[in-house]
């Protein structure tokens, strides 16, 4: 197997598996950090021909800004509150799920038809799962971490397949990241509920 290494594959490495250690300890400083992932991939992607991959960053960076200004501002005009955690409802999974249909739909008939991606079902299915993640990330839904293990699970063998090695290893960390994330928002849920349970009964 031929393994070939670039520096845009090292720093996308590095920027990512900062990004998401920053993201499972709500950490504001992973917003940045992840934009400048984004572009390390978009570099990548394209040369891999990865397309819906390589596009999919571009839409990552306009979340990350809005994801940015979410967790300072608290999602709502005129406050400075931090955003909590919180759990999805049940119109926002609805939402979530037509959204990722209708995107991997959507995304495969542009790649099959548009692209010479070997790939198009799956380039898709991440990217909708990818977008679907982000955006649960940006409003600190807790299921948000479920999507990005679902996507990760299907990113790995993807980039062992394009010769992505150090990127697959990248994401089986990326895995294992999701699950410490999810842990620690459930368990800030937790933390949260008690507080307000005791501030109930005082």
């Amino acid at each position: 197997m031929n393994w070939t290494l670039s520096w845009t594959e090292v720093l996308g490495f590095a920027t990512g598996a900062l990004c998401v250690w920053l993201v499972a300890r709500q950490h504001i400083a992973n917003w940045p950090i992840g934009i400048a992932n984004n572009v390390f991939f978009i570099v990548l992607f394209t040369q891999a021909g990865l397309y819906a991959d390589a596009g999919l960053q571009i839409v990552f960076i306009a979340l990350a800004a809005y994801g940015w200004w979410s967790w300072t501002h608290g999602g709502g005009p005129g406050t400075a509150e931090a955003l909590p955690v919180r759990r999805t409802t049940r119109t926002e999974w609805v939402w979530l799920a037509a959204a990722g249909a209708a995107g991997t739909l959507g995304l495969t008939l542009l790649l099959s038809r548009a692209t010479d991606s070997t790939v198009p079902f799956w380039d898709a299915v991440t990217t909708a799962l990818s977008l679907t993640a982000t955006y649960g990330q940006c409003r600190k839904l807790v299921e948000s971490w479920w999507l990005w293990i679902a996507a990760d699970l299907v990113y790995i063998p993807l980039y062992v397949h394009k010769g992505l090695h150090l990127t697959a290893l990248l994401y089986v960390g990326f895995l294992a990241l999701c699950v410490v994330g999810l842990l620690g928002w459930r368990r800030t849920l937790a933390e949260r509920g008690t507080r307000t349970a005791l501030g109930a009964t005082a």
